[in-house]
């Protein structure tokens, strides 16, 4: 029978010595959090916490809990106009609540958006923002979740645009919906011969608006980029060389669509004479194209401005915002 200790345990012993987290040790021991915990693991850390004698210190847990005027706001890269126009929404936003935003980008690398959920939380910023693209992988998830578990159980509010798992309050964009609006588009200008400008497959924001466009056009060749003008044009390039008899693209971003209106010129395919371009998002430039760029377009200043009214708001369940069709001039009927 081990000794029980005679020094003051700490949350950290508590939760180590029962092989749980130290947010599930603060749920059961603290009522913080909002998070159900299995009755195995709650019995677990109680005989552990009455084992090493741990005692809960009420001013120090309020000490954690206080926070700051401090919204951090994770993006992909905020050199993309898509995350440029939602950062610009939210931060004019953040002036009606007295807040500060504090942008930092993952580079769509999972591990740095680890990390400055670590950083937030150890700067009691007030809220959190998850605007970059959920990745894949349930690895990746399970930390991700633990991390803003424990962010929560210090009085913290996380919020995001898309989905990123239960208990995350989320503005939704229609990217399901949204891609079948392009898909229907082409097909009622009678193209059948279309090809997909794709983007990586780690994240859920690809997965989403492929899935809409081919649930419309199920038999499209895609070619897999990054969200770049030049992972367009890359892609753009090799769908258009392998299979020179399609008459339309759809690109995932307005981006890459840039990217693709490139290759069609350098490989001599006038757009929209021989070639139909389709975007996705309706950036701030898309329409100054030359052609202007038929695309999906999602309010992205109004995505970022509803987004942080979330994070300034009790806990209300996720919202869904609507995608539209803006015809331009790089569409037209297939010949």
């Amino acid at each position: 029978m081990r000794d029980k200790p005679s020094t003051q345990a700490t949350l950290q012993q508590v939760a180590d010595a029962a092989g749980v987290s130290l947010a599930t040790a603060s749920r059961v021991l603290h009522g913080s959090g909002g998070r159900t915990v299995r009755e195995e693991l709650r019995a677990r850390v109680l005989a552990e916490a009455n084992r090493l004698r741990y005692v809960s210190h009420a001013p120090a847990q309020a000490l954690a809990r206080a926070t700051t005027s401090i919204v951090g706001l994770i993006v992909h890269d905020i050199a993309d106009p898509y995350f440029a126009a939602i950062a610009a929404g939210a931060m004019r936003a953040a002036r009606d609540h007295d807040l500060m935003v504090m942008v930092a980008c993952t580079f769509r690398e999972p591990q740095l958006e680890l990390e400055y959920v670590a950083r937030l939380r150890a700067q009691r910023a007030r809220a959190i923002i998850l605007a970059a693209s959920a990745f894949t992988g349930t690895r990746f998830l399970a930390d991700l979740a633990d991390h803003l578990a424990g962010y929560a159980d210090q009085g913290g509010r996380v919020v995001a645009i898309g989905d990123h798992g239960p208990g995350v309050d989320a503005v939704i964009p229609s990217n399901y919906a949204g891609a079948q609006l392009a898909a229907e588009h082409l097909v009622s200008l009678g193209h059948t011969e279309v090809g997909v400008v794709s983007g990586p497959d780690t994240l859920a924001t690809v997965a989403d608006r492929l899935a809409g466009f081919q649930s419309v056009l199920p038999a499209t060749a895609v070619a897999a980029g990054d969200f770049s003008r030049d992972g367009g044009y890359a892609a753009a390039r090799e769908l258009l060389t392998a299979r020179p008899s399609l008459t339309a693209v759809f690109a995932l971003d307005d981006v890459m669509a840039y990217g693709v209106l490139a290759a069609a010129r350098d490989l001599g395919r006038d757009v929209p004479g021989d070639l139909s371009v389709v975007g996705f998002d309706d950036v701030p430039g898309a329409a100054d194209v030359g052609p202007p760029l038929t695309t999906i377009r999602l309010d992205l200043a109004e995505l970022g401005s509803r987004v942080l009214g979330l994070a300034v708001a009790p806990p209300n369940g996720s919202v869904t915002v609507p995608a539209s069709l803006v015809v331009r001039s790089s569409t037209a009927v297939a010949r």
